[in-house]
């Protein structure tokens, strides 16, 4: 089943409605597609600066994983790496888009990494936007402590506790640009309670990042970009991407944190187009 509202669809992949967004549609078949992977705790939103001047050139897509934004938050879904990859691959091919350019942000990064992985023939080339990187899996105590009952309530109190507020000024340099719409914009997707039971799933089904000697048989080009002020990911992580990924570039931003797609919109635009 397929749902469209103007840049906006939803499809059901693997038994779960799939979230996504495609500009540009009559963008010439000779171009590749440049698709965009959110990180954790985010969704389409965090590229809504992005998407407008990249979609001048480019058809786009950027996909809400699940069980974030506005993909389904399934108890039966698999919420590992490998397999939310599987899902962007899945969709793609429903596309029929055979050549792609890879924007990872955080999060994404991984998954973006495993999509080449996965599918090196699809992935022209990739660019990671402050991705993250060697994350072991959870600790055996945390995955065990996400059998007990209510275990989706205690995570959703520590998640109110912390606050979008107090998460946004973590991820961004300047904080003046923290506003109602994005406060407004990062908050919703958590106004449905389905997604504490998802995220509970999510914490025992997510493997450990790629491991380095995974990451050094990626052949595809990656561009790295990092902001020197990220809180989240150090500088350090993209460093040590960038000696594992044979073929990267790191490019680091000066007064910059985390949150590249909406501090940088337009600079990271001009490093994607002048790498494609």
């Amino acid at each position: 089943m397929t749902f469209e509202k103007n840049n906006e669809f939803t499809i059901t992949i693997q038994g779960i409605p799939i979230h996504y967004e495609l500009y540009h549609k009559e963008a010439s078949n000779l171009k590749p597609t440049i698709v965009l992977i959110h990180g954790f705790l985010s969704s389409t939103f965090s590229f809504r600066r992005l998407v407008p001047l990249l979609a001048k050139e480019y058809r786009v897509v950027a996909v809400d994983l699940p069980p974030f934004g506005k993909s389904g938050k399934s108890k039966d879904f698999i919420y590992s790496y490998q397999n939310l990859a599987s899902v962007v691959i899945e969709l793609l091919s429903i596309l029929d888009i055979k050549e792609i350019i890879l924007v990872g942000h955080s999060m994404g990064g991984q998954i973006s990494l495993n999509i080449a992985k996965l599918r090196p023939d699809l992935v022209r080339r990739m660019v990671l936007l402050c991705s993250s990187g060697y994350l072991e899996r959870a600790k055996q105590a945390l995955i065990l402590s996400s059998y007990i009952p209510f275990f989706s309530l205690v995570l959703k109190r520590k998640l109110a506790k912390q606050g979008v507020m107090h998460s946004l000024i973590n991820v961004v340099y300047d904080h003046s640009m923290i506003d109602d719409e994005m406060k407004t914009g990062y908050e919703e997707p958590f106004y449905n309670d389905e997604i504490f039971t998802a995220m509970t799933r999510f914490i025992r089904h997510r493997e450990g990042d790629l491991p380095a000697n995974e990451l050094q048989s990626i052949d595809t080009k990656i561009l790295l970009i990092w902001g020197r002020e990220d809180k989240v990911v150090p500088l350090s992580v993209g460093e040590r991407l960038h000696r594992d990924l044979k073929y990267s570039e790191l490019i680091t931003l000066e007064k910059t944190g985390h949150l590249l797609p909406e501090e940088r919109p337009h600079h990271i635009k001009e490093q994607i187009l002048q790498f494609i």
